[in-house]
């Protein structure tokens, strides 16, 4: 422990000895000795165990700020942790064998022989991984506090504005959806603290308030300018698509983007134009689809400044379509869909023509009102930032050795300003956070997953004085992000089942995800959108500037096409350049008509070692919205196939082929719970949406492709 951390480590009231001031012959520990001594081996004291005193209980304990691990008794070297290792596996043998991994701290354990061991012409050197500066786990040593009681529930007095409220009892919930005991295996090269303003509700309020307005603007563009409503979640594919080539300071917003025009949200509106073409069931519907769709087209070539051959093509196609309609009654389904096909194939290029100009309009308008609101909110958190006399400009920066270390936290180098008073309260099983009257709400089980992962991951807040506001600001930030339509956002921060992490973890070493939240989560080690907040939570910031050397990850991307694209391209870039163990594996939408970039660069990508297929309906995802809606309404089915792929480089496939065995093992869990729902929003999409028929009906074969990587063809299954 060092002497920097030993100023700050005094939670519970607890003194803490530095490990310097242990001595062979120390003298019995009391709280009265002017200057205490330690009283612990050197093996004790390089494993990261401290004596420190708990003024509750009046009497020492022994602490680890490796693993948070609090005990009364002396630990002994090997004991485990009868909680999160009731039968001793991952103990240490009892027995006088090499203390291995008595320094490897940050709670990582030693890979037993197995996992290191070389494996003919694929063998590979491991390079030399230190600790971080920044550990991934608190230097906060909490004494074994009384039950009932939370760290950051603050009794005594109000100073820092944090609400004092009658401790609850202790929540255990029946049913966990994440598993943070699993430690990482993601290596990076050390990084400097991100220069981000650090949150605040007031900043925050402002900010969610400026986007609603910023939605409503987009809602009336489109239904003034084009007679449509927005398409559906297309907002929120709009901030993904922006976020990919935005240069701007807010991690929110757009600012600073190249080009103007999105190219997600142009799309998206032309796809409705002239109107929204939904899915249908029967002749009826499809007969009135037609018959609107021909409408539309008639009066939009109209009343826009079309080329008279425009006129005149829309206008005999939609007159034809029209006596079609009068004179054949007995017409099918199909045939009215045949029909209306035709006449999109016939109209659509025309239509499309006379709405660019406006449609583009729209996309420009957005985009300018979003850098606007940008400049706004950071100006308000520069001066909230001084009158707190926290300089921006004077930040020193950190200097940073060039060396590899296990992955870590996103951390801020710009101090934290004093949080507002935020109150607390529960209603049954959901915890209520109120700021100025502004409520968000999170259930009991997310809640204290939160806490778990603020006292794993945050550096400068031992007492958790600071908990409840970022919290706040958290649920806050994606609740803004989700929007405020029912379901709306849930679908594109679906989360992969329980069962799959678990065997994903256990099948092929994975540790990381890709792209997930603090709220949807599986392991402690993520990366997320808004590293600002999400860091305090365990964050290792967005992942497209995430740069690993070695480690196995699993990749769920929201289904925005710039952003999977994006995400596809960095990963060739890290396996193109690294030689020690790495692995990815992906699950994206099979879509095919058409296929999607990314789909299609990973088909054909050298790193390419296996590739497999699950039917739409035949398999599920759990909800974004878990951490609030009912437990029956967590899991839903997908309307699409799934394609997983595995990415690997040559070590990475040493390590963790995907063989036989190893797939079988994880295709038995992928089954339908039997309590999965629907997919979140309307049954009917538009048809300008990717096909999600069964997959079995549009790929009969698997698609194979020799990699020059290594000597063995990439495998590809169909479920």
């Amino acid at each position: 422990m060092t002497s920097e951390n030993h100023g700050t480590e005094k939670a519970d009231s607890a003194l803490v000895m530095s490990p310097t001031e242990s001595t062979s012959q120390a003298a019995p520990f009391s709280p009265s000795t002017s200057k205490p001594t330690q009283e612990l081996p050197d093996e004790l004291i390089q494993a990261g165990w401290s004596k420190c005193w708990s003024k509750r209980e009046n009497r020492p304990y022994y602490f680890n700020r490796f693993t948070n691990q609090s005990l009364w008794e002396m630990p002994v070297l090997g004991q485990h942790d009868v909680i999160s290792d009731p039968l001793g596996l991952n103990a240490a043998p009892a027995s006088g064998e090499v203390k291995s991994d008595a320094g490897l701290g940050n709670g990582q354990r030693k890979r037993p022989p197995s996992e290191d061991a070389q494996a003919g012409p694929n063998s590979f050197k491991r390079p030399k991984v230190e600790i971080p500066v920044t550990p991934t786990t608190p230097t906060v040593p909490i004494s074994p506090s009384t039950p009932g009681v939370k760290p950051w529930v603050n009794t005594t007095d109000d100073k820092q504005g944090q609400t004092s409220v009658p401790a609850p009892a202790p929540y255990r919930p029946s049913v966990v959806y994440w598993d943070l005991d699993i430690q990482t295996n993601a290596v990076i090269r050390e990084r400097a603290p991100a220069d981000h303003l650090p949150p605040h509700p007031e900043i925050e309020l402002q900010r969610a308030q400026l986007t609603t307005k910023l939605r409503q603007h987009y809602h009336e563009l489109c239904s003034q300018r084009e007679g449509i409503e927005p398409p559906r979640e297309s907002f929120n594919r709009w901030l993904l698509e922006r976020k990919v080539v935005d240069k701007g300071l807010d991690l929110f917003l757009p600012s600073e983007c190249d080009p103007v025009i999105s190219p997600s949200m142009f799309r998206e509106i032309m796809n409705d134009i002239p109107i929204r073409l939904s899915r249908i069931k029967y002749k009826e519907e499809a007969r009135k689809l037609l018959f609107k769709y021909a409408e539309a087209a008639k009066k939009m070539i109209d009343s826009r400044n079309a080329t008279p051959d425009s006129r005149k093509v829309v206008k005999w196609n939609v007159e034809d379509t029209m006596n079609w309609l009068r004179r054949d009654h007995s017409a099918s389904k199909e045939d009215y869909m045949d029909r209306l096909e035709h006449l999109r194939k016939q109209c659509g290029p025309h239509v499309a023509s006379v709405a660019k100009d406006s449609v583009e309009g729209i996309c420009s308008k957005i985009y300018h009102i979003s850098a606007e609101y940008v400049r706004r909110i950071r100006q308000a958190h520069l001066t909230l930032l001084k009158e707190c006399n926290i300089s921006v400009d004077g930040t020193e920066s950190t200097a940073v050795q060039d060396r590899l270390v296990y992955c870590y936290p996103a951390r801020l180098s710009i101090p934290s300003p004093p949080q507002p008073r935020v109150e607390l309260h529960f209603e049954n099983d959901v915890a209520c956070l109120r700021y100025k009257g502004e409520m968000v709400k999170v259930n009991r089980g997310h809640f204290s997953k939160l806490e778990l992962l603020y006292r794993y991951s945050c550096i400068d807040d031992p007492r958790f004085e600071k908990f409840l506001s970022r919290v706040w600001c958290l649920i806050k930030r994606y609740q803004v992000m989700f929007g405020s339509g029912v379901n709306e956002g849930s679908g594109l921060q679906g989360a992969l089942p329980v069962p799959i992490f678990e065997a994903l973890n256990k099948q092929f070493g994975v540790t990381f995800e890709c792209f997930a939240s603090p709220l949807n989560c599986y392991f402690k080690q993520f990366c997320s959108a808004f590293p600002d907040i999400d860091g305090f939570f365990g964050s290792r910031g967005p992942f497209l500037s995430f740069s690993p050397a070695s480690g196995s990850f699993e990749a769920n991307p929201p289904f925005c096409e710039e952003l999977m694209d994006a995400m596809v391209k960095h990963f060739e870039d890290l396996l193109e350049h690294s030689s020690e163990p790495l692995s990815f594996i992906i699950f994206v939408p099979e879509w095919r008509d058409p296929p999607t970039p990314a789909l299609t660069r990973m088909e054909a990508s050298r790193f390419r070692r296996h590739q497999m297929i699950v039917p739409a309906f035949e398999h599920e995802y759990r909800s974004g919205s878990q951490h609030i809606c009912k437990r029956e309404e967590i899991y839903y089915k997908a309307v699409h196939g799934t394609a997983v792929i595995f990415l690997q480089n040559n070590a990475g496939f040493s390590k963790w082929e995907p063989t036989t065995e190893r797939i079988q093992e994880f295709l038995a869990v992928y089954k339908i719970s039997g309590r999965s729902l629907p997919s979140p929003g309307p049954p009917s999409t538009s048809t300008g949406d990717k096909d999600s028929k069964p997959v079995q009906e549009r790929l009969a074969k698997s698609q194979d492709n020799s990699s020059p990587v290594d000597k063995t063809a990439p495998d590809t299954t169909n479920i």
